[in-house]
């Protein structure tokens, strides 16, 4: 950390003078978030050391008043952000109305929002800022709200290594904010809005900054006890993250520790050991599944302008291009991929059919499962222009989901990149942000395998903080400001690439010497051999047909169809194929038994081979139970020569031409099967077409029904929380005028006041006893009230007061004998300007009376009146 010399208030901007970064909290809110904010606010303890900015959904017209409102419920400084503002602990800022906000350098940025209204969300803005300016030191938190706004922002707080919180759904007036966190799976802990600064304040104190855990984690007890969590994590999960990088490793575990307020390694163990839930989370923790729609957009407008119209030049008509996308998370960087070479195609118009294939791939099951489906939420319009939404996305309550004709160009499975063979034969190999959490070991042994699965002149894309190393003989810079690298030819790789195993896991230690190798080690590792070299080629398949798992090369008895992808084994199946696996897949399946055909011919003319194909399934393991394995076995012996018609035929034997005959009049009827089939399916293209064309009007309808709503529901939010503000400003005049109220009626003065029409405006219930008025006297003229008193210029000195601004006071009887003090003085708003006027009336008949009885007095002594 740099050093200052001086004055100690040359700090850096956004750390006290001491140096030291401090904490800044985000608060996410939208309707309803008035009460939320204030019980949050109010239970911050004297001394945090944290800042606190809020980030409300606001009326771009309307100046609200969000500052006073919470300045009532804690001690801390509450402004409004300004343009260049620099942040202070123990402060809290209000996001300005008609701005985004960002940090940058310790200090706030305040910029025109750069949607329109109804589309802006300024919290999903502010927390992406807030984790590129504070990184570890970042928290978020989502209060109640309506949409998703800020969900978007949370993951990237988690990638930098921030604390996320989330509302409790139950305890918000409105929990869409909330619930869109939480099933993101992005909230590092949930509860109710007062809960959760006392949360954050012990996360804060558990997690150790990252100079004070040097020392401990070079310490041999800290590396034994990481040991420990990477057996617990293999044992559970199956993956070993011994690999990675340890320095990523080692925050994501502490984070997990300042969560638990744990602050030894050796507790974390134990507590991991005993809660397989927690070694679940922190399995999601590791792959940092954090991405987004066309994320770092120099590079995607490399690849739209540069990349994949080389492609479609480069390849003949009617080539399907392959990609890989490594580490897809929950899909979006595989879905933009595909969105650019549709609007490429579109663009370009090349003659013939191009297609693109794209494999995605990620460790997490979870994340692929919520991939597959391809629904996204509402706050991805601030990472895909409107045209793309509108064209390539069908909005749905809450959110968006892929169309389809984008969610058939990718096939998404689960894959370790470390384990796990590679595709081959790419074209586009994307892998991004992956390479930075790996270790060098790792990287070494990725880059050479990337290499392989690329065609000539395929390009592997990466992340915008990763390079290919020292592997510059393999890769060429396709743009110096991108990270998009071309397949070098000639490179010498083959030595270089080490395949992925199941069987032979990445060593974590150099090879033990030779004659130390165990006998049970030789028998595994020849084992292993035999399995990679000598095994036959085999699927293995699920009820329906579907590939799931290919063992061997399998290219002489499956070949991928023509058109659209499908992985099924009945499409992909050679000639002379087909007809064994369609009957006797089913047949093995429902009887459990293995079912074996020999000498089938295989292939068509000039490439014709006999094999043996078993059909094998499978009831062990339960994961596999219910899918088969289907072997294909090379016949060495060649049968006895086959007939014309391709078939072996014993001599003599009449049975086999009966079968044949038979065989070819179920052929003959299948193919006219087709041909109906094929007619009426050209008669329901052209309903469909129809139809088609009725839903494309009532999509048009429907999109400019979604627009309206997005508009309205912008402005409903902005509502809610301006009525927020205007029901507490309510409040709190209501307490001033009970005040008013009771602090005129203790004063027993009798007041009453006029307009400047000197029509009664108020009066107070002491005034009743002088003037006859009600209730429903407000607003009748002063001259048709009766009064007590004997005053008949009343009216004309009011209106002098009124002209003159000089107050008048006189002492005025009633017709019973009460005197009273009148003073008439002009009525003064708080802006200056005379409104009317304000008549007082002080009871003063007992110090008149008295005034009379001395007078009398003094009257009747002798001797004064000479005096």
């Amino acid at each position: 950390m740099p050093t200052h010399s001086g004055n100690p208030s040359a700090a850096p901007k956004g750390r006290p003078s001491d140096g030291k970064i401090f904490p800044i909290v985000g608060l996410g809110a939208s309707a309803g978030g008035l009460e939320a904010l204030e019980l949050f606010l109010a239970k911050v303890q004297p001394g945090s050391g944290m800042a606190f900015v809020v980030i409300q959904h606001l009326d771009p017209n309307h100046k609200g008043f969000m500052p006073e409102l919470l300045q009532r419920v804690t001690s801390m400084k509450v402004m409004e952000a300004g343009h260049h503002m620099k942040v202070e602990p123990e402060c809290v800022y209000i996001i300005p109305h008609n701005r985004d906000l960002a940090l940058k350098h310790g200090a706030f940025f305040l910029s025109e929002p750069a949607e329109p209204r109804g589309r802006r969300l300024p919290i999903d803005f502010f927390f992406r800022a807030l984790a590129e300016e504070r990184h570890d030191k970042a928290v978020a938190v989502i209060l109640s709200g309506m949409g998703s706004d800020g969900t978007l922002g949370l993951r990237a707080i988690k990638e930098s290594g921030g604390l996320t919180l989330v509302q409790e759904p139950g305890s918000a007036k409105f929990d869409s904010m909330p619930r869109s966190a939480i099933d993101a799976g992005l909230a590092d802990i949930v509860g109710d809005a007062e809960e959760l600064p006392q949360k954050i304040a012990t996360y804060v104190r558990s997690v150790p900054s990252s100079g004070a855990l040097d020392g401990e984690r070079k310490s041999q007890s800290h590396k034994g006890a990481l040991e420990e969590v990477f057996m617990v994590l293999r044992s559970h999960t199956g993956h070993d993250f011994s690999l990675y990088k340890k320095s990523t490793v080692y925050r994501r575990i502490e984070r997990r520790m300042g969560i638990h307020q744990l602050t030894r390694m050796a507790d974390y163990v134990r507590f991991l050991k005993g809660n397989p839930q927690e070694v679940s989370l922190l399995f999601k923790e590791l792959l940092i599944g954090v991405t987004n729609f066309f994320r770092d957009p120099q590079s995607w407008v490399c690849l739209e302008t540069e990349i994949l119209p080389s492609l479609i030049t480069a390849n003949p008509a009617g080539k399907a291009i392959r990609a890989w996308v490594a580490g897809c998370s929950t899909g979006e960087e595989a879905y933009s991929l595909a969105i650019l070479f549709k609007e490429v195609l579109e663009r370009l118009k090349p003659k013939g059919r191009f297609s693109l294939q794209i494999f995605a791939t990620d460790l997490d099951p979870d994340a692929i499962e919520r991939a597959r489906q391809g629904f996204y939420p509402a706050n991805i319009a601030a990472d895909v222009p409107a045209e793309r939404l509108a064209r390539f996305f069908v909005e749905e309550d809450g959110g968006y989901r892929i169309s389809k004709e984008i969610r058939e160009m990718v096939v998404f499975a689960p894959q370790n990149v470390i384990m796990d063979p590679p595709f081959t034969r790419l074209d586009i190999l994307s892998c991004r942000n992956l390479l930075i959490y790996l270790g060098p070991e790792l990287q070494k042994q990725l880059l050479p395998l990337f290499h392989y699965s690329l065609n000539p002149g395929g390009v592997l894309f990466l992340g915008s903080s990763e390079s290919v190393g020292a592997f510059t003989n393999l890769f060429a810079p396709v743009s110096g400001k991108t990270r998009i690298f071309r397949r070098r030819e000639g490179a010498p790789v083959a030595g270089m690439v080490e395949f992925p195993s199941r069987l032979e896991p990445i060593p974590t230690a150099p090879p033990a010497p030779k004659e130390a190798i165990s006998s049970a080690n030789l028998q595994a590792s020849a084992d292993s051999l035999l399995l990679r070299h000598f095994t036959p080629a085999a699927v293995l398949v699920n009820a329906a047909g579907d590939i799931v798992y290919i063992n061997g090369r399998t290219g002489n008895y499956l070949e991928p169809a023509a058109g659209k992808a499908n992985w099924n084994i009945y499409v992909m199946a050679r000639e002379g194929l087909r007809y064994e696996l369609a009957a006797s897949l089913p047949k093995a399946l429902r009887d459990g038994e293995t079912i074996v055909h020999r000498n089938i011919l295989v292939g068509g003319e000039g490439d014709a081979r006999f094999i043996d194909l078993t059909v094998h399934p499978i009831d062990e393991p339960l994961a596999l139970r219910g899918m088969a394995m289907i072997v294909f076995a090379p016949v060495t012996t060649p049968p006895p020569e086959p007939t014309a018609a391709g078939k072996r035929r014993p001599p003599g034997d009449g049975r086999v031409a009966e079968l044949e005959q038979a065989l070819q009049q179920a052929q003959d009827e299948v193919r006219g099967a087709r041909v109906e089939m094929q007619r009426s399916r050209e008669e329901l293209q052209a309903a469909n077409e129809e139809l088609q064309a009725t839903n494309e009007e009532l999509q048009s309808t429907n999109e400019e029904l979604t627009s309206s709503k997005e508009e309205m529901q912008s402005m409903n939010e902005e509502l809610q929380t301006l009525n927020a503000e205007l029901q507490s400003k309510v409040d709190e005049l209501s307490a001033a005028s009970n005040d008013m109220k009771n602090l005129l009626n203790s004063t027993e003065i009798a007041t009453v006041f006029l307009d400047d029409q000197l029509h009664v405006r108020r009066f107070t219930k002491q005034a009743t006893r002088i003037f006859r008025l009600i209730g429903s006297d407000a607003g009748r003229p002063l001259s048709d009230i009766v009064t007590d008193l004997v005053y008949p210029e009343l009216e004309e000195d009011a209106r002098d007061v009124l002209h003159t601004l000089i107050f008048c006071e006189k002492d005025i009887s009633t017709g019973d004998g009460r005197w009273f003090t009148v003073r008439i003085m002009p009525y003064r708003t708080v802006d200056n300007v005379i409104d009317g006027v304000v008549i007082t009336l002080s009871d003063i008949s007992i110090a008149k009376h008295l005034e009379a009885e001395l007078r009398k007095t003094l009257a009747n002594q002798p001797g004064k009146e000479g005096s």
